[in-house]
C-alpha cells in the first residue's frame, strides 16, 4: 500500500492505517473484517490492536448484521475530531500544493 500525506505525517503503522481508513470513510460503518482490508492491515494485527480504539471511545459499535458487528468512528471524541482536522488540513494543503505545481 502507498504511503499517504497522512502516513507520511503522523507515522505508517498498523493503528495509524486504520485510522486513516476510518477518517476516510467516517460517514460509513464497516465490519472490522472490512476495516482490516481497507486499511491494509491483517485482521490478527487488527484484533491485536482493536481493544485500544474501543477503550479509548474512538470507535462506536453501529449495528449488528448477522454475525458481523460493524462500527465507525466515534465523531463526538474530541481526540477524533482533532484527527479529523488533521487529516483535513494534510489533504487540503496537499491538493493546493500539486494544483500550483500544474
Amino acid at each position: 500500500m502507498e504511503e499517504t500525506i497522512f502516513t507520511k505525517a503522523v507515522g505508517n503503522t498498523a493503528k495509524i492505517k486504520v485510522l486513516e481508513f476510518l477518517i476516510e470513510g467516517r460517514e460509513l460503518d464497516y465490519s472490522l473484517s472490512d476495516i482490516a482490508e481497507g486499511s491494509g492491515i491483517g485482521r490478527t494485527t487488527l484484533f491485536r490492536i482493536w481493544n485500544d480504539f474501543e477503550k479509548l471511545n474512538l470507535v462506536i459499535q453501529t449495528r449488528t448484521i448477522g454475525n458481523a458487528k460493524l462500527f465507525k468512528l466515534n465523531n463526538k471524541n474530541p481526540f477524533v475530531k482533532r484527527l479529523i482536522e488533521l487529516f483535513d488540513s494534510l489533504i487540503i494543503n496537499s491538493l493546493k500544493e500539486k494544483e500550483i505545481e500544474v
